[in-house]
């Protein structure tokens, strides 16, 4: 556990690095349901496959700014050009095969919503049972991330294997995975159980 200045106790990783915090205490785990959101937070956990959360968390704001703010429909018209732009682009982490397969699971979530759906309909359905889960630390995948990376690859998907989805779904507050002692848990809990679904 890492105690914050507030002298309550947090999930241990918050004390890896100080941006953190913030991040822990007012976005990880709270239940997303806006696509421009949830596409953001997938797309960041496929950038991250590899690196520390801490290189992303960085350049969020930088990703925003060469990914059009994760507009799918605007990433989802992007070319080759784009592509050599975002290559040359120090501001985000340049691997050709991730900035590739945003703009193509861009065009995913595009297909879906012109298909009478919605990306957050969509992942919603794979919330998972309360057993699914547990502590951070010690679970990379479940069931259910596998599950969803499947179903994602099968629908086209590219570099949404089974740990990024579950880290994605930790971030979108498809299950709560704070500690059990950490103070953020129970704002959590109680925010989950105002959330409908979509």
């Amino acid at each position: 556990m890492f105690t914050g200045p507030d002298g309550h106790a947090r999930c241990g990783w918050v004390g890896a690095a100080p941006e953190f915090l913030a991040y822990h205490d007012a976005e990880w785990g709270f239940p997303v349901a806006d696509d421009r959101q949830l596409f953001e937070k997938i797309c960041l956990e496929s950038f991250q496959s590899g690196l520390s959360w801490r290189t992303i968390l960085a350049k969020r704001e930088n990703f925003r700014l060469a990914f059009a703010d994760f507009d799918v429909r605007v990433v989802s018209g992007f070319g080759e050009d784009d592509v050599e732009r975002l290559l040359g682009d120090q501001g985000i982490v340049r691997h050709r095969g991730k900035i590739e397969a945003t703009i193509n699971n861009a065009r995913r979530v595009v297909d879906l919503v012109d298909g009478g759906s919605s990306l957050a309909q969509y992942i919603w359905r794979y919330q998972p049972p309360a057993d699914d889960h547990a502590s951070p630390s010690s679970v990379s995948m479940t069931s259910t991330s596998v599950m969803l990376s499947r179903d994602l690859k099968k629908r086209g998907w590219r570099f949404v294997g089974p740990t990024t989805v579950f880290a994605f779904m930790q971030a979108a507050g498809l299950v709560n995975d704070h500690a059990t002692d950490c103070v953020i848990r129970p704002l959590v809990d109680a925010r989950r159980r105002l959330f409908s679904a979509p």
